[in-house]
């Protein structure tokens, strides 16, 4: 592979990129023609344009769009997409250029990229190729965040029409519907031979720095080599209705040495009873599971303040 100043290089001079849209995306299909248009007028030459319908179609216009051998592989959707995208890439001598079309984008909020399009455009013309960590959840990788409990639920039932008039915001108030028929957990964590032990309704694995379009923690980081696990709230439901709301509308989130975090490079999740995952907003596997980080296991066009470990 060449190394990171050889690709950017390359991205910066030779221009050459593919194009994925899920036009299924909070606003893929509305800004697509757009996408085109930003990415010639940047003067990348387009070796593939493709629009994704069907999002289980999604690993085979990878591979199609790859075929060219793009320097950069532009993807715009949401989370699911972009985590689903992450996989096909890693490892590979080819950069990940991220468009925010979705709904809470917070695989792009944790790379430090702009949310406006123009903006994220952009960053393909003047930032630089980093490579992150790859999270990985049994044997499925993604970008962000691996959650088990009421997340679950929330993912099956909140309806496309409310992400699409409010954003970020329907994902508490679907909460609030499902919370009070939700039952408490008990989750078992090892890390590093330590055993943690708690009861909640919602916990969460984080590979990136953001949830639910809020901050996690200050000095969380998408390439430190270390996953973080937290829990919302606690075993009561006025407890994680409580710090859920709180968070959502102060994004008041606190520092890994004074929170209530495990951190570690691998864990293994156990659950009482067996718990399915959302792994970046797609529910997919179920506990026990073994979950770690693949240090600098995939390539990123990033700006150019970001710290690249």
């Amino acid at each position: 592979m060449r190394s990171k100043a050889e690709h950017t290089a390359a991205i910066h001079e030779n221009r050459k990129a593919a194009v994925i849209v899920n036009t299924k995306s909070r606003r893929g299909r509305r800004r697509y023609a757009e996408v085109l248009r930003l990415m010639r007028a940047g003067g990348f030459r387009l070796t593939g344009v493709h629009p994704v319908t069907d999002p289980a179609r999604l690993r085979d216009v990878v591979a199609r769009a790859l075929e060219q051998e793009p320097d950069l592989l532009v993807v715009g959707g949401g989370d699911g997409t972009l985590s689903s995208s992450v996989r096909y890439v890693a490892g590979r001598d080819v950069a990940l250029g991220v468009l925010p079309l979705g709904t809470t984008n917070n695989f792009a909020r944790s790379l430090g990229l702009p949310l406006d399009l123009a903006g994220a455009v952009g960053v393909f013309s003047e930032g630089k190729v980093a490579d992150i960590d790859l999270g990985m959840c049994g044997d499925r990788p993604f970008a962000n965040l691996a959650s088990f409990g009421v997340s679950v639920e929330v993912a099956g039932t909140v309806r496309p029409w409310l992400k699409r008039l409010l954003g970020r915001a329907a994902y508490p108030l679907t909460a609030l519907t499902v919370l009070p028929g939700h039952r408490p957990f008990r989750a078992y964590i090892t890390v590093d031979g330590k055993r943690h032990e708690l009861l909640t309704h919602q916990l969460n694995i984080a590979n990136g720095r953001f949830h639910g379009g809020w901050q996690i923690a200050r000095d969380v980081s998408i390439d430190n080599r270390r996953l973080v696990a937290y829990q919302l709230g606690s075993g009561k439901r006025l407890r994680l209705l409580g710090e859920t709301l709180v968070r959502a509308t102060t994004g008041r989130w606190r520092s890994l040495a004074g929170g209530p975090f495990v951190t570690g490079q691998e864990m293994l999740l156990e659950t009482d009873p067996p718990m399915a995952a959302d792994i970046d907003g797609e529910v997919r596997l179920r506990t026990p599971l073994l979950v770690r980080t693949i240090p600098n296991g995939v390539r990123v066009m990033v700006p150019q303040e970001f710290e690249d470990r």
